[in-house]
């Protein structure tokens, strides 16, 4: 069964026969919200909004723990995370869509790891490639078949948020490698390898990087609304796909 995280934009899954929603109790507190369990396509999926059903949870409120243990608990085979960034790189203009394949984490704060315990033996999880590789290429090749272009590969800073970055701090990213930057991709994915879970990612990008662009004097929120309203219907037809294969 496919786990489909859903972030800004996307609170809901409008295609999703709903069968039930499950309130789940966690050793970690509780999740963003109940689990809502259906089929798209007639394939079983499970989906989570990250923000709450509200949008309500800020990024650096999320208990990512209570999300990722609850999905585990689901039984869910795999993880699809949907999350808004901003795009760096030039080419990253607002609707592309990219299959990320790395990330740098500028968090802090964040209860990021399951073995924080006195109790509990330290484990180390390799994370060269936080994305798990097969699931990639079953993005892209979903992605194919819906005839949606999607960028392949970019990698992914995670900032602390809500706020957004100042231009320098892009500078700042740029220098250091990224290509996108967002506010959710960490501890949700070094917490699903924790578990084992495959995990991947489609960002949608909503918005030129401040000081980039269109955002060189700011970033205009009018108008991100505006790309999401586009680039999810987008997401939908490939989550749609990726349910077929």
């Amino acid at each position: 069964m496919l786990a489909i995280i859903g972030g800004t934009g996307l609170t809901q899954l409008s295609s999703l026969e709903i069968v039930r929603r499950e309130v789940v109790r966690t050793p970690y507190g509780e999740p963003s919200g109940a689990l809502t369990f259906g089929s798209l396509c007639n394939k079983p999926v499970v989906f989570l909004a990250r923000h709450g059903y509200g949008h309500t949870i800020p990024p650096h409120k999320v208990n990512y723990r209570a999300n990722i243990w609850a999905l585990k608990e689901a039984k869910v085979g795999a993880i699809v995370s949907v999350a808004s960034v901003g795009g760096i790189r030039e080419d990253y203009v607002p609707g592309a869509l990219v299959i990320p394949d790395q990330i740098i984490d500028y968090t802090w704060g964040r209860e990021s790891t399951f073995f924080d315990s006195v109790d509990k033996p330290v484990r180390h999880i390799d994370f060269t490639r936080p994305y798990d590789e097969v699931l990639r290429q079953r993005l892209l090749v979903a992605a194919a078949s819906a005839g949606e272009a999607v960028y392949n590969g970019g990698v992914y800073a995670t900032t602390q948020g809500p706020r957004l970055e100042t231009a320098a701090e892009i500078n700042r990213l740029e220098r250091d490698g990224a290509d996108l930057v967002g506010m959710t991709g960490m501890p949700e994915a070094s917490l699903a390898r924790e578990l084992n879970l495959p995990y991947a990612a489609i960002n949608v990008v909503v918005n030129c990087a401040a000081g980039r662009s269109s955002s060189e004097q700011g970033i205009h929120f009018d108008d991100i609304e505006l790309v999401l309203q586009d680039a999810m219907v987008r997401v939908h037809t490939l989550l749609e796909h990726i349910c077929k294969d």
